[in-house]
């Protein structure tokens, strides 16, 4: 474990009862430490500049190191990283780094899943929306909802059936049952295959 300014705050020192608010931020940063994704459940970090000072910390002090758990400015901190994609799951010093590791561990096959296995940063982006819905299915308000990535993935394509198949993105397509591909079919890759074989008018 890493170890990096681990003092605790007086009131965190003072309050060890258990608690069901176990995450205080789920981060994505890329290679740069830049930030792809930020979802913060207190005011720990109450403000934006604050919460970059601490994602450039952090990836400072995590990115070129072979531990998965640190200790940064009072907090337990569980990562990991994939080819230009690093993945942080955040909770109070005191917290249970298994708990902290099953988010992780949860958010990453939900997303490898959904990405086809190619987790990166150019098809993250072009899936935001299902990152966005797979975090909502797995940690709400701080609580943690769900660890099994096969339930997060099914909750997900149930809440994408609400949306317009036309609005959807390929990946959100694929989760769905093979009972909605039939509409999906019709209404999209049909038409777009009579146009692209249909002869032109033009010699």
């Amino acid at each position: 474990m890493l170890h990096v300014g681990t003092g605790a705050t007086k009131m965190e020192a003072l309050i060890l009862e258990p608690s069901l608010y176990t995450v205080k931020a789920i981060l994505i940063l890329d290679n740069d430490g830049d930030r792809l994704f930020a979802k913060y459940y207190d005011d720990t970090y109450p403000t934006v500049k604050e919460q970059k000072a601490f994602e450039k910390n952090i990836f400072n002090k995590t990115h070129r190191t072979d531990s998965e758990i640190a200790l940064l400015e009072g907090l337990t901190v569980v990562y990991k990283s994939s080819i230009d994609l690093y993945f942080y799951v955040i909770g109070s010093s005191y917290e249970n780094e298994l708990m902290l590791m099953a988010v992780l561990n949860c958010l990453f096959d939900s997303l490898s899943q959904m990405l086809r296995k190619n987790v990166e940063k150019r098809a993250l982006m072009e899936n935001m929306e299902g990152l966005f819905l797979a975090v909502d299915e797995i940690v709400d308000g701080g609580v943690i909802l769900e660890s099994d990535p096969q339930q997060v993935l099914h909750r997900v394509a149930v809440r994408g059936e609400d949306v317009p198949l036309t609005e959807q993105t390929v990946s959100q397509v694929c989760l769905l049952p093979t009972s909605r591909w039939v509409p999906f079919i019709k209404c999209c890759l049909v038409p777009l295959f009579l146009h692209v074989s249909s002869p032109s008018p033009f010699p």
